[in-house]
């Protein structure tokens, strides 16, 4: 759920300057740094850290005499405070018997003990009005002392669903993988009802199940093994990948989720997912919500008003004051900033996490996620447990840490809507072009390449048009086209020519073509052409024109402009 900006007031602008303050009044013994602490660990986010400083501020009460109703955060502030040797500040109160309260439950805005607490409904079995324990399929109470109307263990009942599956897996592996997808007797309960009544949810249709745990079991059963259990493709995209959210009565991928939310930002007009809402209630991307005033704080180290990346004691810093983390690279053994490998749990510095090498172990060049400099290791040479690895759910590759498509997949889905036709099949032209950028040994090259380069932008200009030599010289010239010839004549799409020449006639052309005079024009032509051009074209014979001839060629009618001219 998206966070709600309330407005940069005093309050809001510095929640943790106004709750440290309210604390320090009525215990000035309690040292900041355990006021702080204490904060950290019951409101790390910027909404909960709000919402305390608004309530404790409305109700400065609530510190001495700790009765709801109030916000459930303020409840642990004041355990929390409690714990860290606050006598003056109250610890929760029962609100219906009054107990001071060391854990507390709450219904709405009200903090209750253990005993008042639970609520309490006719019992559906029984009849009696006592602590309700689970309920039926159907949501209706029961007591502790009525069991669920079939009696049955849920784990049987999901080992029998299973069973009738996929009949090869041990019962032993599917209450290991039950117990690892669900760790509460409810949960448990859920999960076998929901398989009874669709035993198909573990064959595709996952993405129809009503509760997620159906999710996390088809995870694990393919996991182990299972042949018959099948893991779900996204409804809209058709990935198989993880499905987080349901819309229209369906679970999503987190990216179909993420489109089904996009909506205008009211501040900078892009549509995207709402990160937040401002104080008016209206929406704010991810941009503008970490750009907003009320959103950030003073850095203490250069005093500038920013997003806050970290906290330390001394205060918050901005990304730019953050100090990096400096290691030794477990690869290249550099002293330097660091991150922690996902797949070593070592450092490596951000040049190795770009690093690609051939595998010392399968002979494969990939990139390097292991070993040394001299002894470099792929993903799956590193940690050769498959089960810690994804696999790309388009062409198989194994060795991800993340879902989703891998990174050559994409590059050639990129490729068929850049090059292909309104059907999606490749234009007949661009088949080596296409083949060649799709088997590139390094994908991620070809990838930097269509997010940076303006060759693509070129390539669809050009959708409709015979793609040759005369129709790319009437384009802008410079470096954009010119690596898009070279690449075009490499996969052989176009003819190999003299490219110096061909540069050098147009020069030619534009040159004489700039004198205003005719005469000019047309000795300046006897000159240029039928003299120093077909000169260095009997010089060249049937090799190709060098730079150096092609810019002494130029000095030498510049020269001319200029004699000419001071006559």
């Amino acid at each position: 759920m998206a966070q709600t900006i309330a407005p940069p007031s005093a309050v809001l602008a510095d929640p943790l300057g106004v709750v440290v303050g309210l604390v320090t009044e009525l215990e000035p013994a309690l040292d900041h740094a355990a006021i702080r602490d204490a904060l950290g660990s019951v409101a790390g986010g910027r909404a909960k850290r709000r919402r305390l400083a608004q309530a404790l501020s409305d109700q400065p009460k609530l510190l001495v005499e700790g009765r709801s109703p109030a916000p459930r955060v303020v409840g642990d502030l004041l355990i929390a405070l409690r714990n860290a040797g606050a006598v003056r500040i109250s610890p929760p109160v029962c609100a219906e018997c009054g107990k001071q309260l060391r854990t507390l439950q709450r219904r709405g805005q009200d903090w209750y003990c253990g005993v008042c607490g639970p609520r309490r409904e006719p019992c559906t079995a029984c009849g009696q009005t006592r602590v309700v324990s689970v309920r039926d399929r159907d949501g209706r109470p029961r007591c502790g002392q009525c069991p669920p109307e079939d009696g049955r263990d849920p784990v049987d009942v999901i080992v029998d669903v299973v069973a009738r599956v996929d009949p090869t897996l041990p019962t032993q592996v599917v209450i290991a993988a039950v117990n690892a997808s669900v760790s509460q007797a409810g949960q448990r309960r859920r999960l076998a009802w929901a398989l009874a009544g669709r035993p198909d949810l573990l064959t595709g249709a996952g993405a129809q199940a009503s509760v997620p745990s159906v999710l996390r079991l088809i995870d694990k059963l393919c996991d182990v093994g299972a042949a018959a259990v099948v893991r779900p493709p996204c409804p809209h995209c058709g990935r198989v990948i993880a499905l987080v959210k349901p819309r229209g009565g369906v679970r999503l991928c987190r990216n179909c989720v993420a489109k089904s939310r996009a909506q205008p930002c009211s501040r900078c007009g892009t549509v995207r997912e709402a990160a937040g809402r401002d104080e008016h209630g209206r929406v704010l991307c991810p941009y503008c919500l970490i750009t907003d005033p009320a959103n950030q704080e003073t850095c203490v180290d250069c005093g500038r008003r920013r997003p806050v990346s970290v906290r330390t004691p001394d205060g918050p810093q901005c990304p730019s004051c953050r100090p990096p983390t400096v290691a030794t690279c477990d690869i290249c053994g550099n002293q330097t900033p660091c991150v922690i490998s996902k797949a070593t749990g070592k450092p490596w510095c951000r040049v190795c996490t770009r690093r690609w090498g051939r595998c010392a172990g399968c002979g494969e060049l990939r990139p390097v996620r292991g070993g040394t400099i001299d002894h470099p290791l792929c993903a799956t040479c590193t940690h050769p447990d498959p089960a810690f690895w994804r696999n790309c759910p388009g062409c198989g590759q194994s060795g991800r840490i993340h879902a989703g498509a891998c990174a050559r997949c994409t590059v050639e889905q990129r490729l068929r809507v850049l090059l292909g036709d309104e059907t999606g099949e490749i234009r007949p032209q661009l088949h080596a072009l296409y083949r060649a950028l799709a088997t590139a040994d390094r994908p991620n090259t070809v990838a930097a390449w269509l997010d940076k380069s303006a060759a693509p932008a070129i390539l669809r200009s050009l959708d409709g048009q015979p793609l040759t030599h005369q129709v790319l010289d009437e384009l802008p010239a410079g470096k954009p086209v010119e690596h898009l010839r070279s690449m075009l004549v490499a996969t052989a799409t176009l003819p190999l020519r003299d490219e110096h020449m061909a540069r050098l006639e147009r020069w030619l052309t534009r040159t004489i073509n700039g004198r205003a005079d005719p005469d000019q024009q047309q000795l300046l032509h006897r000159y240029a052409v039928w003299h120093l051009l077909r000169r260095l074209r009997h010089r060249c014979g049937d090799d190709v024109t060098t730079h150096n001839q092609a810019v002494a060629l130029q000095q030498r009618v510049k020269a001319a402009v200029v004699d000419r001219h001071a006559q």
